[in-house]
């Protein structure tokens, strides 16, 4: 089929690129020329593992432009893949989404399916269906139908190609059939539902693994009140098939793209039609105040970071990208920075977009030893590989004084036990060294 995709930020590039894979025709659309420039090279503008590679390999079905008239104008199939960023309220703000819905209603020349891909609130597709019908410029028949995306960042490219599911909102057959064709030979369950149901699938998957991790990061914390250990829960707990093992790491909280916005849209929307979904509520509240856990264990150390050195270890809110958005990095460094730390700062991939959002007295390393030499105290705030296969003796041999406070439980207790370290993680035991090496 001939389709195009509108947006070429995570969810419109790797569905586009994805499709290309199958075999279909696909044109991705950006208003931003260089971004334009950059993939027709080849070169994925976003940090996503694979997709680079498959974008190459794909490069004679793909074709990538800022001419969004002649890419609706023949489509068969038009894929809305834009941000849906949170605005001050906690609602969506479907600005994109309507804008771009407004251009393809001017160009197509055509019957097609218009499919919002695009995480919207429940009943926003009917809402698109009248906003374009009234806006068409030519006379062809344009269906909406609502095709939730589920990918994580990281893994996105195999969170599509091999999907848990793939879940097709429409009210009319021929829209579900047209996409029922799109998807044929991806191997993944198919439900076809009508649109509101579909748009609700998305918000209500998405909310219940926040749910998961702000209940086990609760969890957690009452175990190092009471002396149990999260891991050994956790991994109890796992072994119900009910609960299952996915979505249950204690940690310093949830972030990226999706949960914190899809939490709070879906509490704002509750909260407008006159209902309250206290679980979800309750979450956001656990998960903002997760985000400083290290802080406050910090302060058994140091009352404040004036004059220390402080070493991070990652920037990005979860290992597999660049994305910084809701990262806990985001939150604590400033306060390093206000208390009046010098603050060094390691991540693989992160570094150049956390720079946009933070300054100050900030050096960014090459190594993780080069952040670590000299530190009075050091914060894991991304379990990536490069640090969970660190040896723990590095710790002692670089800082000034080793007191490690991870967020993300990358080492075994026994590893640390043999280093003469400071080592408190999440919901477990804290380690101390066999001998006093700290004098703050």
């Amino acid at each position: 089929m001939n389709i195009a995709v509108a947006g070429t930020g995570y969810v419109g590039l790797v569905t586009g690129v994805c499709l290309a894979e199958h075999g279909h025709g696909v044109t991705c659309v950006d208003v931003d020329q260089q971004k334009v420039k950059t993939m027709r090279k080849g070169i994925s503008p976003i940090f996503e593992p694979g997709l680079d590679e498959l974008m190459q390999k794909n490069m004679e079905r793909l074709t990538f432009t800022t001419d969004y008239q002649a890419a609706y104008r023949g489509a068969d199939v038009i894929f809305i893949g834009v941000g849906t960023p949170e605005k001050r309220d906690g609602s969506a703000n479907l600005a994109y989404v309507y804008e771009v819905a407004g251009q393809i209603a001017a160009s197509i020349e055509k019957d097609c399916v218009v499919v919002v891909k695009s995480t919207v609130p429940i009943g926003t597709n009917d809402k698109i269906e009248a906003y374009m019908k009234a806006r068409l410029a030519h006379p062809v028949q344009v269906w909406i139908a609502s095709n939730p995306e589920f990918l994580a960042q990281g893994t996105a490219v195999q969170d599509t190609l091999h999907a848990s599911r793939i879940v097709i909102g429409v009210e009319e057959e021929k829209p579900g059939a047209i996409l029922q064709e799109v998807y044929k030979d991806f191997d993944a369950p198919k439900l076809v539902t009508n649109r509101r149901s579909a748009e609700m699938i998305k918000y209500a998957s998405n909310d219940f693994l926040a749910l998961k991790i702000s209940y086990v990061n609760e969890i957690a914390n009452l175990c190092e009140t009471v002396g149990a250990d999260i891991e050994d829960v956790t991994k109890g707990m796992g072994f119900d098939g009910r609960i299952g093992k996915q979505f249950l790491r204690a940690g310093i909280g949830y972030g990226g793209s999706c949960f914190p916005k899809d939490t709070k849209a879906l509490s704002w929307l509750a909260s407008f039609n006159d209902n309250e979904i206290k679980t979800i509520k309750a979450a956001i509240e656990v998960n903002e105040n997760q985000k400083y856990r290290l802080v406050k264990k910090a302060r058994k150390y140091y009352e404040d970071f004036k004059g220390l050195t402080v070493a991070v270890l990652g920037l990005t809110f979860k290992p597999g990208t660049d994305d910084l958005r809701e990262a806990p990095s985001l939150v604590n460094i400033p306060v390093f920075l206000e208390d009046g730390a010098f603050v060094k700062a390691w991540d693989p991939v992160g570094v150049q977009n956390f720079k946009k959002k933070c300054e100050g007295d900030i050096r960014y390393c090459e190594s993780i030893e080069e952040t670590l030499q000299d530190a009075d105290i050091c914060f894991i705030f991304t379990e990536w590989p490069e640090v969970k296969e660190l040896d723990a003796h590095i710790f002692e041999k670089c800082m000034k004084h080793p007191i490690i406070l991870d967020g993300r439980n990358c080492y075994d207790l026994e590893q640390m036990e043999q280093a003469n370290v400071i080592y408190e993680s999440i919901g477990r035991k804290v380690v101390q060294p066999a001998k006093e090496n700290h004098n703050g």
